[in-house]
């Protein structure tokens, strides 16, 4: 420790006292005026740290995995066709098989695949929803109304005469076919269902 040298006024005596460790401050942000860490070389850092701590902390709350739909259970309309999927305006095209399956109760199960993988599996069950793509690389989950940005959500809508407003498009075609597209961003989808 470094010593510290006291003047007593009465006694005019110097006397050597341990003196508490300095105080260790952060380095200052001269833009901003920031203090932070002294780990934290860049500005940048505190904020992936700041969003990795959020992430954790409402990873405790998102919704849990759905179980698998059972297409045996009352109630449920499956339909098998065939698709091709523009995910979006610059995207390529990908063609595959189409499962679309709806409930009376308001659940539903889409999958898209290119056989044997899975592109796409969206599926709803109560209040709650979830989204894939892939085997499960990608995935949204959450309650309440689906996310109306994916077109596995918006299509079962369409073709029961749901409104989706003017970004989505649904124009039939003859023999059980469809050509779906969002006006915004270019995604379409044409599905043509087995009879």
């Amino acid at each position: 420790m470094n010593p510290c040298l006291f003047l007593n006024r009465s006694t005019k005596v110097r006397r050597v006292t341990p003196c508490a460790p300095p105080v260790q401050h952060f380095p200052r942000n001269a833009a901003h005026g920031v203090t932070r860490p002294a780990f934290i070389r860049q500005p940048g850092q505190l904020a992936v740290i700041y969003l990795l701590t959020v992430l954790i902390s409402a990873g405790c709350r998102t919704a849990p995995p759905l179980p698998p739909a059972d297409f045996s259970a009352p109630g449920w309309r499956v339909q098998q066709g065939q698709a091709v999927w523009k995910p979006t305006r610059n995207k390529l095209e990908l063609a595959g098989e189409l499962l679309l399956a709806t409930n009376a109760n308001g659940n539903l199960f889409v999958q898209f695949t290119k056989t044997p993988f899975p592109l796409a599996t969206a599926q709803v069950s109560g209040e709650s929803w979830q989204m894939e793509f892939g085997s499960g690389e990608y995935s949204w989950r959450g309650r309440g109304q689906p996310h109306a940005r994916f077109v596995w959500f918006q299509l079962p809508r369409a073709l029961a005469g749901v409104d989706l407003g003017r970004a989505w498009k649904l124009l039939p075609h003859e023999n059980n076919s469809w050509h779906f597209e969002n006006l915004r961003t270019g995604e379409s989808l044409e599905v043509t269902f087995f009879q």
